[in-house]
């Protein structure tokens, strides 16, 4: 699709770097929430434990997760994301519905296609993804206003529990639990509710399972083509330490070669690995790739002593990312897992003044407009 204006951030990308904000989950919980406090009056007697599941806190601590918004904008953030990470109808049955293994049974197609048509399920991820939408939408243009710079909502669409790649069961190679169109179906539900709450673009990120991000896309093409309204859409795998993917075990180049046809507003990396492991393969991404290069990594590894429970702190992070910026890979920089509102603002401040990656012009008519070839 050509669109005869640039989407405004594709004038950010190419004049600065942009800030994409930090961790959701890392930063709920230096709020010392309890299960008590997630499950409020409305989740009360939920048969099993809610805590992990930090999407629901949209609907029970509000303020909370805008309070968190506020902090990651004031921080120095162009572009926050929705609480939204696992807010599909299919994740959100990880909390809700008995798994049938507990039982001597299994999770497969018949299961999920009672998952993705019970009518609680479909309400519950409506509203997580609806409601979290407007709470962002609420504080962007709250400090959009204050700061006389425009801010941007990013609906979150992320991984699943389930892989459309992979089996579970190592005797019968074949065998998937769930269906593409089931997935396609429950990211639909999502994009859905994303765009009535009012977000700027889309984000499919994390992604693990390429198989999987391909039937987010579809869906989100489908959706676009169905309703008649189209918004940008960024994009960004997680890789491990050889570079691919971490479930479809695509290369970095594969993961470009797969997705580049949707024409998304950006392409990158996120999750898994902290800068320094993962800047070979973002440099890697950013020779291939003619889009806007994303890069918003972990605060490390893993580390159950440090006060986030991962390795660096804001100004590590920072040193990394400049580090990136320097070397004329990123358009847009932030933090995954482990990454506060405190290292977003070092983020920020270390990348100030310095130039964002160039790319060529080819991508310029269609950039962040997904296509309508999806295969």
């Amino acid at each position: 699709m050509t669109r005869a204006h640039k989407h405004p951030l594709e004038k950010i990308f190419e004049s600065r770097i942009a800030i994409i904000d930090g961790a959701m989950g890392t930063t709920i919980r230096t709020y010392g929430m309890t299960e008590a406090d997630i499950r409020g009056e409305r989740f009360k007697d939920a048969k099993k434990d809610l805590l992990n599941n930090g999407d629901l806190f949209t609907l029970t601590r509000p303020e909370m997760i805008g309070d968190i918004h506020r902090r990651f904008l004031e921080a120095g953030a162009d572009i926050i994301e929705t609480n939204t990470f696992g807010a599909t109808s299919i994740a959100q049955s990880e909390f809700f519905v008995d798994d049938p293994r507990e039982h001597g049974g299994r999770k497969d197609p018949a299961f999920y296609q009672k998952v993705i048509e019970d009518p609680f399920l479909q309400g519950l991820a409506w509203e997580i993804n609806e409601q979290s939408a407007r709470q962002c939408r609420q504080w962007a243009d709250r400090v959009a206003n204050a700061t006389s710079r425009q801010r941007f909502v990013a609906g979150s669409i992320g991984p699943l529990t389930v892989s459309l790649s992979n089996s579970p069961d190592a005797d019968d190679p074949g065998f998937r639990v769930v269906t593409f169109d089931q997935v396609k179906a429950a990211y639909a539900q999502q994009a859905r509710a994303l765009i009535s709450g009012g977000v700027d673009l889309l984000l499919v990120e994390t992604i693990f399972d390429s198989l999987n991000a391909t039937a987010a896309l579809v869906a989100i093409r489908e959706v676009f083509d169905q309703d008649g309204k189209e918004l940008p859409v960024m994009i960004s795998a997680a890789v491990g330490r050889g570079g691919e993917t971490l479930i479809s075990a695509q290369t970095t180049e594969a993961f470009w070669n797969a997705v580049q046809h949707v024409k998304p507003l950006s392409v990158g990396l996120n999750c898994s690995l902290g800068p320094d492991l993962m800047y070979p393969f973002l440099e890697e991404l950013s020779e291939k790739a003619n889009v806007a290069i994303s890069c918003y990594p972990n605060a490390g590894l893993p580390n159950p002593l440090s006060e986030t429970g991962f390795d660096l702190g804001p100004q590590d992070m920072a040193r990394s990312l400049a580090s990136c910026a320097r070397a004329g890979l990123v358009n847009i920089a932030g933090g995954c897992c482990g990454n506060t509102p405190e290292h977003i603002a070092a983020i920020a401040k270390a990348l100030d003044g310095l130039p964002p990656r160039k790319w060529g012009a080819s991508n310029a008519e269609s950039c962040g407009a997904l296509s309508k070839r999806t295969a």
